[in-house]
């Protein structure tokens, strides 16, 4: 890769005839339209996210004359150009120059650029820039594409492969999964966590239709339809999970986003449910203080009761254990027999025998799963051995 180290290029320059696309929240064209600033493979803008914190310190440091840092330019044509490393920092340039927010002067007001005095202007305008142009294979740009950070922000796995497979794939999908105003997003969330700027629910989507998680899997799909613009495979698929979970589970609660929903759709959605069931089911769940994994609940469900481990029950406390120990062994001591019913009822060497507390572990009589509760009620104490061999819950 060849690279050519420019420092004759100002923030006006840059900022000459720069767009600013609201809607997807991405500088767009700069340098007198010869530079684009947010190639497809480049992730959104982000430095107006948490107050703006990040776009006003670019300016801020402009003010100061500090530097603020390399830029690398990717050259695509005789004067043409994209931003390789620095999008964030001069799309904060071209969006204070226009006036789209401002900084905090010595005194703590707030000041746009528009109301400046001419000499500040003057100092952000010629501000001088250091930048590299990259000339190279496109396989050498998008490997050092991969290895930059930009002010703290690393690339997130998707962020980088969508720069490695950047083609008619990436810009049909982007549209859909990286878009701030679908219409859709508001049932996703309920089901998907991530920030769909920075292409979260893209990679979800990806992992979903792939059935895995593994960066191999994700990448050797998007290479393979990197020129393709039919992303209807990966958009019906992704709406098949979302709409199944909606209508299993209509009710909306905040353990249900997140859940690997992909795999949950694939081993489970054949089955028939009883909607009106499951939705009481799943109340009455959330109320049992017992359950204290809540997330689990759906899965659960869904394994028609199988699965109570991932409930964790809660197990009985310290008080209850030793209050059923004591009164067992006390009767048990009177009869003669084994504090362990189970034992007791055998013929072996342990029918007569007295375990201590620490041997025993506490099991319920009526399993919580067929209704039974954590109480002390429905306690009793089995040695280790008889309750490994009942099983739990």
């Amino acid at each position: 890769m060849k690279t050519t180290l420019r420092t004759d290029l100002t923030v006006e320059d840059i900022c000459e005839g720069f767009e600013f696309d609201e809607a997807e929240g991405k500088g767009l064209y700069g340098l007198d339209g010869q530079l684009t600033i947010q190639p497809e493979y480049q992730r959104h803008y982000l430095y107006a996210e948490k107050g703006g914190e990040r776009e006003q310190k670019v300016i801020d440091s402009v003010l100061r004359g500090y530097p603020i840092g390399l830029l690398y330019f990717n050259k695509v044509g005789r004067n043409k150009f994209e931003v390789l490393d620095g999008q964030q920092r001069i799309t904060s340039l071209g969006r204070f120059i226009r006036n789209l927010f401002p900084v905090e002067d010595e005194h703590g007001y707030p000041q746009y650029f528009r109301s400046l005095s001419g000499e500040r202007k003057e100092k952000i305008f010629k501000t001088p820039l250091t930048i590299y142009i990259c000339e190279g294979a496109e396989d050498e740009i998008k490997a050092w594409y991969k290895t930059i950070n930009i002010a703290g922000l690393a690339l997130n796995k998707q962020e980088i492969a969508n720069a490695i497979y950047s083609g008619a794939f990436v810009t049909a999908a982007k549209k859909v999964f990286s878009n701030s105003t679908n219409s859709k997003l508001h049932v996703w969330k309920n089901f998907v966590k991530g920030d769909v700027k920075r292409q979260e629910i893209f990679r979800t989507a990806l992992e979903w239709l792939v059935k895995s998680s593994a960066d191999k899997d994700v990448e050797d799909y998007m290479s393979r339809h990197r020129e393709n613009e039919d992303i209807s495979e990966l958009e019906n698929y992704f709406d098949s999970v979302i709409a199944w979970a909606q209508k299993i589970f209509p009710q909306v609660h905040d353990e249900m986003c997140g859940l690997e929903w992909g795999r949950l759709y694939e081993t489970y959605h054949e089955n028939f449910y009883d909607v009106e069931k499951i939705s009481a089911e799943v109340e009455k769940l959330f109320a049992d203080e017992a359950v204290e994994k809540k997330s689990g609940i759906y899965e659960y469900l869904l394994s028609n009761h199988e699965l109570t481990k991932l409930l964790h029950v809660r197990f009985f406390d310290k008080n209850i254990k030793k209050t059923v120990y004591n009164k067992q062994t006390s009767l048990a001591k009177k009869k003669g027999v084994s504090n362990c019913p189970m034992c007791a009822l055998g013929r072996g060497p342990n029918a007569k025998k007295i375990w201590d507390l620490k041997e025993m572990d506490a099991d319920h009589v009526t399993a919580w799963s067929k209704g039974g509760e954590t109480s002390a009620e429905n306690c009793q104490m089995l040695c280790k051995s008889h309750n490994r061999s009942k099983g739990n819950a």
